[in-house]
């Protein structure tokens, strides 16, 4: 498998300019503002006690976390118009498929694409993503589920993804 971190993720202009604008706020503001709640709760005192101090803490390594996978996604984003469909799974196209005997609707890709939709997103890198990467409508195929037990994928349908 490739190194995660060479890995080409395709994004939406939309996609890649709102990521674009959070990882500039986290890095800015973000930054600056967690700094000041951290110093408040210095002043408080004993560190060991401070339920203020230790939150803060707790959210500056989440957003530290949140700019590191933001610029990792960035540097690596493949930017573009949602690709038309041609009846191919492939990423950035919304898949319908028998999954273990359930229909089952989701979009081929990174989380990043769908913003605030509430469809499912599967990576390309998953067990699920590299079993059906490639097929057309009425293939069939199984992959090694986290059990090990082989789950059978029927493509139902292929379509282009409308954000």
């Amino acid at each position: 498998m490739a190194d995660a971190a060479a890995q080409v993720t395709w994004l939406t202009q939309e996609a890649y300019d709102r990521l674009t604008h959070e990882l500039e706020e986290l890095s800015g503001f973000g930054r600056t503002d967690i700094a000041k709640k951290i110093e408040l709760a210095r002043e408080e005192g004993d560190l060991k006690e401070n339920g203020g101090y230790h939150a803060a803490k707790e959210e500056q390594g989440k957003m530290e976390a949140r700019i590191r996978q933001l610029t990792l996604l960035l540097r690596t984003a493949e930017v573009g118009e949602i690709p038309e469909s041609h009846g191919v799974v492939e990423g950035g196209t919304v898949i319908t498929a028998l999954v273990a005997g359930d229909e089952t609707v989701f979009l081929l890709g990174n989380r990043e694409i769908a913003g605030d939709n509430d469809l499912d997103v599967w990576s390309e890198s998953s067990p699920l993503g590299q079993a059906i990467v490639g097929l057309k409508v009425g293939d069939k195929t199984s992959f090694a589920g986290p059990t090990g037990r082989n789950i059978d994928v029927e493509i139902v349908k292929v379509e282009t993804y409308r954000a």
